[in-house]
């Protein structure tokens, strides 16, 4: 994002070229694939009282531990596999976090089950648009419509939920776009 396009990139990227390329490439923009939705509410469960560039940086090795994230595969997973897990210096090794992955993939497999996706339910709590935020005060850290998905989410089973995390999950998965004003990745997030 830089030459010839108007703007600045959002602060929160910094100068790390694997931040600044989750910047400008993914973050925020709209993702629909359950699979895709069950990683991103997983890692912001992991990300809780972390950086999220840790998160980023271990995203890799979460991807071998945890089957790419095929919530079949992980709904699976048991005693050997929490131990196996714990033992994996490649990933953020806390047992509530490894444990809510599992209930995670059960509660997905469980919603799919009743004929309703993970993309439907959480694209449901969708706020109507609201002007672009201009500085990083503009940004709220939950609102009615987190808090709301929060509650859906725990209703269903799923874990590690609460209404600030799903705030970042649908701020990286696009359902609100939060970069600002004058970002030049802005109008790629607005593709809905």
């Amino acid at each position: 994002m830089t030459g010839e396009q108007p703007g600045r990139r959002c602060w929160w990227a910094g100068a790390d070229p694997l931040y600044v390329a989750y910047h400008d490439e993914e973050w925020g923009r709209p993702v629909h694939d359950d699979q895709r939705l069950f990683e991103k509410l997983c890692l912001e469960g992991f990300q809780a009282g972390l950086s999220w560039l840790t998160i980023l940086g271990k995203r890799p090795a979460f991807r071998t531990a945890f089957a790419s994230f095929d919530p079949e595969v992980v709904a699976r997973f048991g005693d050997v596999d929490v131990a196996r897990l714990l033992a994996d210096a490649g990933i953020v090794r806390n047992r509530a976090k490894i444990e809510a992955t599992i209930a995670n993939a059960r509660a997905t497999l469980t919603l799919a089950n009743s004929g309703r996706s993970l993309s439907e339910l959480i694209w449901s709590f969708q706020p109507p648009p609201r002007p672009a935020p201009r500085t990083a005060e503009d940004i709220p850290t939950q609102t009615a419509e987190s808090k709301a998905l929060s509650k859906a989410l725990k209703a269903q089973g799923f874990r590690f939920v609460g209404p600030t995390t799903m705030y970042a999950c649908m701020q990286s998965v696009g359902i609100v776009n939060d970069h600002l004003q004058d970002c030049p990745a802005r109008d790629a997030s607005e593709a809905r």
